[in-house]
């Protein structure tokens, strides 16, 4: 029996990875896309409330419309237009399919999932940074109260909640949960919430922080995590207070293991930043393309989406050319 080769794999079903999906289609190259979730499953574990930053016009993709009833979509409006595009362009997607190991063989790379074995002569890395958070490394971290992921207020009516982080996930968490009767905390790093907080809610945390309806520790960390309390060390002292659920809301990085797992090399310095060429996307290993934010290593904040859908056409371009 003939083993089949595909032109290439794409290594996630965000939405850069169906951008490259439908340049991989209109240069009639054989591909899959392997997606371990859901559909864009990104932003399917977005807050249920969240609006983006940026606009729907500037989400638009392959001249497919992006109707929102605002200015700014929300999730719900996203999943619902990256859900169109995936039926309007009959996308190849194998959804809830998590690739396990990544591997050349000669010109061949060989793709274990955990359903099967590929095998394709290019691979697409698009995989974002959202799978992997980043861990406070303190004592109690594994308590059940401790979550990584914000999705909804409903479970924090009436609790003490201590919310870590001050960029717009942690911002966005501590409202909502205060707002429907949480008592909210915050551990903040600087002296007060990120400067790239969106705009028009930035001065909504920084009032409510200012007038005591949410206490903030500035300038601090968690040191440890109790059943019912945190400890936090803060200029003045470490502090013990009551706790009954910790929204540690620290960020999230790509999944180094498959790159490390290829051998593309990142740099050693603190965005650990994969080595690629922004000409045509390809990694130091022949074959192999990054896509979207994992190009930015630890900095996820220089790719969005927006500027990113431009790297499925010129990626598909390149492998069009080099496959012949």
């Amino acid at each position: 029996m003939t083993t089949k080769i595909h032109d290439v794999l794409i290594v996630g079903g965000g939405p850069i990875g169906l951008a490259c999906g439908v340049e991989a289609q209109k240069a009639n190259l054989d591909y899959v896309i392997l997606e371990k979730g859901a559909l864009t499953n990104s932003i399917f574990n977005y807050p249920i409330n969240m609006t983006f930053f940026s606009t729907s016009d500037r989400l638009e993709m392959a001249g497919v419309p992006f109707m929102s009833v605002g200015n700014k979509p929300t999730r719900t409006e996203a999943l619902e237009y990256y859900r169109r595009i995936f039926f309007h362009f009959k996308l190849n997607v194998n959804l809830y399919e998590g690739v396990q190991t990544l591997a050349k063989k000669g010109d061949i790379f060989e793709v274990t999932s955990s359903k099967t074995t590929y095998y394709t002569k290019k691979i697409v890395l698009a995989t974002g940074f959202y799978d992997l958070p980043n861990l406070m490394n303190v004592p109690g971290e594994n308590l059940p109260k401790v979550q990584h992921y914000y999705k909804e207020p409903w479970p924090y009516i009436g609790r003490k909640v201590l919310v870590v982080g001050g960029a717009n996930s942690a911002v966005d968490a501590a409202l909502e949960t205060w707002r429907k009767g949480a008592e909210v905390s915050m551990v903040l790093l600087e002296d007060e919430v990120d400067q790239n907080v969106k705009y028009w809610v930035r001065p909504d945390i920084m009032n409510r922080i200012k007038e005591g309806s949410i206490r903030a520790f500035t300038k601090s960390r968690v040191k440890e995590i109790t059943e019912h309390e945190v400890i936090i060390t803060t200029p003045e002292g470490e502090v013990t207070i009551e706790n009954d659920f910790v929204l540690a809301m620290t960020g999230y990085k790509p999944n180094f293991a498959l790159l490390d797992q290829l051998g593309v090399e990142l740099s050693l310095d603190e965005k650990r930043q994969p080595c690629y060429d922004q000409a045509n996307q390809e990694s130091n290993v022949p074959g192999v393309y990054l896509a979207g934010v994992v190009c930015g290593g630890l900095n996820t904040r220089e790719f969005f989406i927006e500027n990113s859908v431009v790297h499925a056409e010129t990626i598909m371009k390149d492998i069009k050319e080099k496959l012949g």
